[in-house]
């Protein structure tokens, strides 16, 4: 193997190992603004990993992009297509548009369910268990429908940890009953709890 062909292999390892970092995927709908707003107070933000807000609607433009830097030191962006998947950053997934990773970025695409109830929390974690090397951490909050569940155990098939809402703490709690349905929930916590659980877990994964 000739200099040139080293240094293009130690690059390319370079940029696969900086994005082995974890990825916490927050999946919600209706009543999702307050689980995400009593998630993030709580979530330090220096923690290493990257948080994606997957919040499924059909007609209304997004505006957590503009509502959730009021309660996280974390910058805040909306998801553009080939967007770099950094650590310490909440990104927001845009409005009919099925997200996807691949090569450390996002991919964005229409929406491959645009009647009836999406499924774009699905599609995303099916993506991560596909293209993601990092630790995967999924999270189901407040919801109608049951958008995510049929991804869970995948999640745990590649070592993921898998966590929903305690029903009691949502303001609609069908999203995160689907997920426990699933048969592949590690956790069962309150907005805080989460926020303290995926601290312990990162932690742990990068002291490991």
């Amino acid at each position: 193997m000739n200099n040139k062909s080293k240094t293009k292999e130690l690059t390319t390892k370079a940029r696969k190992a900086a994005k082995d970092f974890p990825i916490v995927c927050v999946g919600g709908s209706a009543g999702g603004l307050d689980a995400y707003t009593r998630l993030l107070k709580h979530l330090p933000a220096d923690m290493g990993v990257a948080i994606v807000i997957v919040n499924h609607l059909r007609t209304v433009a997004t505006q957590l992009h503009e509502i959730l830097p009021a309660f996280t030191k974390m910058p805040v962006n909306l998801i553009t297509e080939r967007l770099d998947i950094e650590p310490n950053h909440v990104f927001i997934i845009p409005t009919q548009r099925d997200l996807h990773v691949l090569d450390g970025e996002f991919r964005l695409k229409p929406i491959s369910k645009p009647r009836g109830w999406p499924d774009v929390i699905t599609v995303f974690l099916r993506s991560l268990t596909k293209h993601w090397g990092g630790k995967l951490i999924a999270v189901i909050v407040s919801g109608y429908d049951g958008d995510g569940a049929a991804a869970l155990c995948g999640i745990k098939e590649v070592g993921g940890i898998t966590i929903a809402q305690k029903l009691e703490t949502a303001k609609q709690p069908d999203m995160p009953e689907s997920a426990i349905a699933s048969g592949c929930i590690d956790f069962i916590l309150s907005p805080e709890d989460i926020a303290r659980k995926i601290a312990r877990i990162t932690h742990a994964v990068s002291t490991g």
